[in-house]
């Protein structure tokens, strides 16, 4: 599996040094070891998120004793990505899970169409959805998010109103940008995706 992953890995053009890199990667897993695959898949999750640059992760399988399972993991860049990639603790991780994972199939997408990524149970990646889709995806999740913030703060921070417009700004998206990346943006799309992945008429 490790050396399959490797060649999988490289995409055909490498994505620009400053784009968030998406990995979606579909598995395929010994049906009689499901307890040490979800330990072992988590495990790999949490090394992950030691890294500089982790944006967030995410599984799903088709049911209790599905034998595919499909998996996303985001990076700020692709340099952050290549540290995780050739790092000894991922090698050490992909090499435990050697007798465990039978097959497994990824794929790297740049920019924020990542999140879009099919992750339809038994499934491998869709295409994205156009970008006004994805554009309504994103307004959906930010608008509420922005908006209760904007309310919290106002009514908890005193003098809020009378801060640097540069630096309410500067403090609202320190915040809220990882806030979407992590939960929102994820949380949305899955809500979604019936109508993301549907296609055109």
């Amino acid at each position: 599996m490790t050396s399959q992953e490797s060649d999988l890995l490289t995409p055909a053009s490498p994505p620009p040094a400053s784009a968030s890199v998406t990995v979606s990667i579909t598995r395929t897993v010994d049906p009689a070891r499901f307890t040490e695959a979800s330990e072992w898949v988590q495990f790999g999750i949490n090394l992950a998120h030691k890294y500089p640059g982790f944006l967030g992760s995410g599984w799903v399988r088709g049911s209790e004793d599905s034998a595919t399972w499909n998996m996303l993991y985001r990076f700020s860049n692709s340099d952050s990505l290549e540290a995780w990639e050739n790092s000894d603790e991922r090698t050490e991780w992909l090499e435990a899970g050697t007798d465990i994972v039978l097959d497994a199939h990824v794929e790297k997408r740049t920019g924020i169409e990542g999140w879009f990524d099919g992750m339809q149970p038994g499934a491998p990646a869709l295409q994205p959805p156009p970008r006004w889709k994805q554009a309504v995806s994103i307004w959906l999740g930010f608008f509420p998010v922005n908006l209760v913030f904007t309310l919290l703060v106002t009514w908890l921070v005193p003098g809020w109103g009378d801060l640097n417009t540069l630096l309410k700004v500067l403090l609202t998206t320190l915040v809220l940008t990882p806030l979407m990346a992590y939960y929102v943006l994820p949380w949305v799309t899955r809500m979604l995706r019936p109508w993301l992945q549907r296609p055109p008429h």
